[in-house]
């Protein structure tokens, strides 16, 4: 496994709201350091849907902080429930979370860097900003966001970038052109996304249609941005024939552990792809929402990263569990 997680108990300092429906907490746990982590750092956090244990990764927000792990976390309704536990804490609560890993991987020798966030994707990117403007000038961060009073941190971003952050607000009819964007960056560019899906899609396509290398694309995204609205669906064993309902706040990896499935996970981000497990039917649609997968592989549906993505209808998998070999 390339995460090792290593969990500490840890204090809620303080919470403010960012923006509309944004708000950002620090998070301090009992043994903290302050140690720098790498650029596009995330850390775990316990939480409680329908009052039971579960588990949610964020992006760390920024440079190391003093005052402890820094994160902003967007309320969603149409979510598996883990923004509205944040959301009900007070000061002072407490609560589990693991040290910071990252899979984001940056060539520090390009001449020039162009971050693109779509939303809450802002977070990973301030810290990113911040670590390649020490290194070069060439930085520039364009935001796409829904409105103005929807946008997070402009003020940080601005002082550190200033006319090299956009900020394209939907409802001023501001669209932020990825295609114009990519073909106007000089050879040798690098970008960093993230974003919603849609949106991570669309950036894809506008890399490739540009002739960009696809290495020189890194990018994230977030679990809850599929395509499809999240809601219950059923997941069928092949071999028992089995159906377990996935209720719309928890994840078909989840389930199929508590079940007894022993499904293996790492990242639990949609990024490693640990969690593949093999489709054989599909009565419906498949939401894919990770970022492990091809664009080719998700159309083909051949398999799916259980601990983000979801479906409407009944989705048939082979857990590679044979009744003759137990």
């Amino acid at each position: 496994m390339r995460f090792q997680d290593n969990w500490s108990p840890a204090t809620l300092v303080s919470t403010r709201d960012l923006a509309a429906g944004i708000r950002e907490f620090i998070l301090r746990p009992d043994d903290y350091a302050c140690a720098p982590y790498p650029v596009g750092s995330h850390i775990k956090v316990s939480v409680l849907v329908g009052g039971q244990p579960d588990v949610r990764s964020y992006s760390l927000v920024g440079d190391a902080d003093p005052r402890g792990y820094r994160i902003a976390v967007r309320f969603a309704e149409d979510s598996r429930g883990g923004s509205r536990y944040l959301w009900s804490l007070q000061q002072g609560a407490r609560l589990e979370v693991t040290s910071p890993t990252s899979l984001l991987q940056v060539d520090w020798q390009r001449p020039h860097y162009c971050l693109v966030a779509g939303g809450i994707g802002i977070t990973p990117l301030v810290g990113a900003a911040q670590a390649l403007i020490r290194k070069t000038p060439n930085v520039s961060l364009h935001y796409a966001v829904r409105s103005q009073d929807d946008a997070a941190y402009l003020e940080e971003l601005s002082s550190l970038l200033g006319d090299r952050l956009a900020v394209y607000a939907a409802d001023q009819s501001q669209r932020l052109d990825l295609s114009g964007l990519f073909a106007g960056l000089p050879a040798g560019a690098a970008v960093l996304f993230c974003g919603p899906m849609r949106m991570l899609d669309a950036a894809r396509s506008a890399w490739a249609a540009c002739g960009r290398q696809p290495a020189d694309l890194s990018y994230e995204t977030f679990g809850s941005s599929g395509r499809l609205s999240t809601e219950p669906f059923k997941v069928r064993l092949r071999d028992s024939g089995e159906e377990i309902v996935v209720p719309r706040d928890r994840s078909m990896l989840d389930v199929l552990n508590a079940a007894g499935h022993e499904v293996m996970a790492d990242c639990r981000r949609g990024e490693c792809g640990v969690c593949a497990v093999d489709v054989v039917e599909v009565e419906g649609e498949i939401d894919h929402r990770d970022v492990f997968f091809s664009a080719e592989q998700k159309h083909e549906s051949r398999k799916l990263c259980a601990c983000v993505s979801r479906a409407h209808g009944v989705v048939t998998i082979d857990t590679l569990e044979r009744a003759d070999a137990l």
